[in-house]
């Protein structure tokens, strides 16, 4: 009798560990919306520009961006040398190497998209822009690019 009900045993605690899991995850992302995947603090991984030959260059920089759930968000990147050429695209994001921005976003799930509405930034020409961006999530990573045309930069941020 003891050998019969083995497997059932076997099947309550496999499937106790996959309930398990799920309310794990349904924590992380309460309402599995895109909003909810960008909540919290995201280390910058790597990021890329096209240089002036056309080949893309990764950049020496370390930095951190957040997303809150009442919809802020802020980004900071400093760039660790930086004598070393940086990109020169149609939009100056950046000041004696180190960038940093904040406001609120929303985000566009049909086109895949967050668009970081700047209240404040280094840059003073930034204040008052819509900054759309393409993201893509991958594992534990966020990458975004920049939606226009004319820049062809890709920054990855990572979770731990």
């Amino acid at each position: 009798m003891k050998n019969r009900f083995g497997w059932m045993r076997g099947v309550v605690v496999v499937v106790a560990f996959a309930i398990s899991g799920i309310a794990q995850d349904t924590a992380k992302t309460p309402d599995g919306s895109v909003r909810s995947k960008l909540i919290g603090a995201w280390r910058l991984a790597w990021s890329e520009d096209q240089g002036s030959d056309g080949k893309m260059v990764r950049f020496d920089q370390t930095g951190i961006i957040m997303y809150t759930s009442d919809g802020h968000m802020a980004v900071q990147i400093r760039t660790l040398k930086p004598n070393a050429a940086v990109s020169s695209g149609p939009v100056n994001y950046e000041q004696d190497g180190y960038e940093g921005y904040y406001g609120t976003y929303e985000v566009n799930e049909a086109q895949h998209t967050v668009t970081h509405h700047v209240e404040g930034a280094l840059v003073k020409s930034l204040i008052g822009k819509d900054l759309t961006r393409v993201y893509k999530f991958s594992d534990h990573q966020l990458v975004l690019r920049s939606s226009r045309s004319d820049e062809h930069w890709t920054i990855c941020w990572e979770h731990d």
